[in-house]
């Protein structure tokens, strides 16, 4: 998955446990798609809160930060209560979603790859991060960029 690609459709449940389909989260603007390997670790967390602390920027450009990632809805309650983080979490706890994008990994230590996709109207792919190390890279790389397009 790459710029200029259209995104897959998918639908899968938010950590409350509701279906969220990507079409529906598009409609209401930018969605900023961020993969990660697991809820509640300490990288993740970082990254997590990153685009928590950003929130206000994304929603002044109309962009919704929407994490993803093979974690139950359970767990993905648990790290979005525990931090506050206000946005989606979703759920894809086989992967198949991950598998779609090009972020799933074949060992199960680590089943996701950090990647954040900037996904715009159409599901046309804007924009993408790639950072395993920078956690705060997803977050500041994607804003820089729906800056430049606003």
């Amino acid at each position: 998955m790459d710029i200029g690609d259209t995104a897959p459709a998918f639908e899968l449940n938010d950590e409350t446990g509701a279906p969220r389909a990507l079409d529906d989260l598009v409609a209401e603007g930018p969605v900023v798609l961020f993969f990660y390997p697991a809820a509640l670790s300490a990288g993740c967390t970082v990254e997590a809160c990153h685009f928590r602390d950003l929130a206000a920027e994304f929603e002044a450009l109309g962009a919704k930060p929407v994490g993803i990632s093979h974690d139950a809805v359970e767990r993905q309650a648990q790290f979005a209560a525990k931090h506050s983080l206000g946005y989606p979490l979703l759920s894809d706890p086989d992967g198949a979603v991950a598998e779609q994008f090009g972020v799933r990994r074949k060992i199960t230590i680590v089943p996701t790859k950090r990647k954040t996709f900037v996904i715009g109207a159409g599901r046309e792919v804007i924009g993408v991060v790639k950072s395993e190390m920078n956690m705060n890279a997803h977050a500041d790389k994607a804003l820089a960029l729906l800056k430049e397009r606003a």
